[in-house]
C-alpha cells in the first residue's frame, strides 16, 4: 500500500503577521492546534515528511522573479506592510519557501508514484497571490507552484485543481487564465474579498473555458455546494482527463468561520473530498490537497482530521444532502449553462 504523506516545515510556523499588524487572523496558532489535535489521533496514520524549500526557479515558473527577488529583500530588511491585510517579517520569506517547497514535493511524490496521496498542512496560504503581486495573506501560489511544476519537470500533462476555500482563488485562476493544460474550478462566495470571479469568467485565449468560475451567497449551505460539485465541476474534470488532482483546501466556508459568511459543517468538507478522492480514482491520477484558510483554529483542526481519513479513502457519498432549490436551484441551473458551453455535463 502506498502511503498518505503529510508534509510540513517548522519554518511554517515563523511567519507571523501580528508582529507588523496586532489582531491579524492568520496565525502560527492555527497550523499549532491543528498539528496538535492530527497529534492526539497518531497523525491518523498519515506518514509524516518534512517540506523542503522550493528553488526560486520553481517560484519563477508562475511567478515573475521581481516579484521573488522582492519579497525576499522586504523580509530580509525585517519586514512591513506589502497590503492592508498581507504583512511578512524576517522569517516570512523562509516560511513561504517551504510552503512552496511542500506543494511542489508532494506533486513530485504523487506524479513519480511514490504516495497515492498528499496533504500539505503548511502556511503562508497561498491561492490569492498573482504571478506579480502578493495579497491575501499569500506571498507565493503553493498550489500553482505545484501544478506548474508537476507539468515543467515531472511529465504530467493535465492538472486539475479544485479550489473550495470561501475565497475566490484569484491569484490561481490568473496565472493559468491562459493555458489548457490546468483545469482550475473554485466555489467561492460571491462579493468576499478578492471580489473577483464572476460566473462568466472562463479563462481566456487559449485556456477559455479551463476557468469554472462558481460564486455562491452568503449563507449557502451543504446541499449547493455539492450540488455545483456533483452536476458541475466533477463532470467537466472528468472530461478533462487530469494526470494530477490538486485541491486549494480552504476550511473557512464553514458555519463558524469569523470571515466569511457561508454554513458548511465539518461534514460537507468529508463528503466534498470523498467526491474528489473518486474523481482522482476513476481518472486514474494522485490526488494532494494544501491548505489555504481556515481561521477558527478548533474548527480547522476539526476539518482536518474529519477529511484527511476521506481523502485517503474512507467513506462513501452522502446520499440525501438534497437537491438545491429555490435561490439555490436557480444558482445550479445558471452554472450548469455556463460550463456545459465548455464541457460535457
Amino acid at each position: 500500500m502506498k502511503p498518505a504523506l503529510y508534509f510540513s516545515h517548522p519554518a511554517c510556523l515563523e511567519h507571523d503577521p501580528r508582529v507588523h499588524s496586532p489582531g491579524h487572523p492568520d496565525t502560527p496558532e492555527r497550523l499549532e492546534t491543528l498539528e496538535a489535535a492530527l497529534a492526539q489521533a497518531d497523525w491518523l496514520d498519515w506518514e509524516r515528511r518534512q517540506a523542503p524549500a522550493a528553488r526560486e526557479s520553481q517560484l519563477q515558473l508562475v511567478h515573475t522573479p521581481s516579484h521573488v527577488q522582492g519579497i525576499r529583500e522586504l523580509c530580509q530588511s525585517g519586514g512591513g506592510a506589502i497590503d492592508a491585510d498581507t504583512f511578512v517579517g524576517p522569517a516570512s520569506y523562509r516560511a513561504a519557501l517551504h510552503a512552496a517547497g511542500g506543494a511542489v514535493e508532494m506533486a513530485r511524490t504523487l506524479s513519480s508514484g511514490e504516495a497515492r496521496v498528499g496533504f500539505c498542512g503548511v502556511r503562508p496560504s497561498g491561492h490569492h497571490a498573482e504571478a506579480a503581486r502578493a495579497m491575501g495573506f499569500c506571498l507565493f501560489n503553493n498550489v500553482a507552484v505545484a501544478a506548474a511544476a508537476a507539468i515543467a519537470e515531472m511529465g504530467v500533462a493535465r492538472v486539475f485543481i479544485l479550489d473550495w476555500d470561501v475565497h475566490a482563488g484569484n491569484g490561481t485562476a490568473e496565472i493559468f487564465r491562459g493555458r489548457a493544460d490546468v483545469l482550475f474550478a473554485s466555489i467561492h462566495q460571491q462579493g468576499l474579498f478578492p471580489g473577483t470571479g464572476p460566473l462568466r469568467d472562463a479563462g481566456s485565449g487559449a485556456g477559455e473555458g479551463y476557468t469554472l468560475n462558481l460564486p455562491v451567497p452568503e449563507g449557502s449551505q451543504e446541499p449547493l455546494w455539492l450540488g455545483l460539485l456533483e452536476r458541475v465541476i466533477l463532470p467537466a474534470a472528468a472530461a478533462f482527463q487530469p494526470q494530477l488532482v490538486l485541491i486549494s483546501a480552504g476550511f473557512d466556508a464553514h458555519a463558524a468561520d469569523p470571515l466569511a459568511g457561508c454554513e458548511l459543517q465539518s461534514g460537507s468538507f468529508v463528503e466534498m473530498a470523498i467526491r474528489a478522492r473518486e474523481l482522482a480514482a476513476a481518472a486514474g491520477a494522485p490526488l494532494g490537497v494544501v491548505l489555504e484558510g481556515g481561521y477558527n483554529r478548533a474548527v480547522l483542526a476539526e476539518c482536518v482530521c474529519a477529511t484527511l481519513p476521506a481523502f485517503a479513502g474512507s467513506g462513501s457519498p452522502r446520499a440525501g444532502a438534497g437537491e438545491p432549490v429555490g435561490e439555490a436551484g436557480r444558482i445550479l441551473q445558471a452554472a450548469i449553462e455556463q460550463v456545459a458551453r465548455y464541457w460535457p455535463l
